[in-house]
């Protein structure tokens, strides 16, 4: 598929409903307002195409970018690509997407022990992000590797921008449900942290207990 073909399939797929409930969320202009369902199916078709994801990216609408960190080949991520890409995070909604293909390469440990560090708000969430994505899919890493993340957690949530409370709250589940050693840890820093108080805007969206989140979690893991 071409460049203009995704595009002209994008735009095509895109309705007036899901740009507003988009907008609701944070996402600027451009906008077309694809569902998920429709990005999945492009996804599909497409399967790995990096030089359209790199185009795609470039083009700065909101689902061409979505879609493009669906199609990008993990195995050709470098850091120049990933520190542009983090560095044109406009929205929640593109840093989730961000964080989900990050996680798969192998830059995603790297990249993420720079990210949780920043101040910047969409880079400092994705890093969070990418986190927890490898709390909860590489067996590889020890435990301690996440539970170094923990008194970090505790002492930064409260005075962190908006989203990256959000995304440090998810990561703490994150940890918390990866094994039953982790939880207990968890669990204790979330009672020591308290209520996460984040701004969610127009959207109705509520942020999770951690400590209900995680207690549910795992009792569902032990059935």
């Amino acid at each position: 598929m071409t460049y203009e073909e995704a595009m002209h399939a994008l735009e095509a797929a895109g309705t007036a409903q899901n740009r507003k409930v988009y907008q609701r969320h944070g996402v600027p202009e451009p906008v077309f307002g694809v569902s998920y369902a429709n990005l999945d199916k492009l996804k599909k078709q497409i399967k790995v195409d990096h030089a359209l994801a790199t185009a795609l990216w470039a083009s700065g609408n909101h689902d061409a970018r979505v879609l493009a960190t669906k199609i990008a080949d993990p195995q050709q991520a470098d850091d120049t690509l990933l520190d542009q890409w983090v560095t044109d995070l406009n929205n929640y909604v593109i840093c989730d997407a961000l964080s989900a293909y990050v996680a798969k390469t192998a830059l995603a440990q790297t990249k993420m022990e720079q990210w949780v560090l920043a101040e910047e708000e969409w880079i400092g969430s994705t890093g969070w992000n990418v986190l927890a994505h490898l709390a909860m899919k590489d067996k590889k890493l020890p435990d301690a590797y996440f539970e170094a993340y923990l008194p970090q957690i505790e002492a930064r949530i409260h005075q962190s921008k908006n989203r990256i409370r959000y995304a440090m709250n998810g990561a703490l589940i994150a940890l918390g449900l990866r094994s039953d050693a982790l939880a207990e840890k968890a669990i204790a820093v979330a009672e020591r942290i308290g209520t996460v108080a984040v701004d969610h805007g127009e959207t109705g969206c509520k942020t999770p207990s951690a400590v209900e989140y995680i207690q549910k979690g795992r009792a569902r893991k032990k059935k």
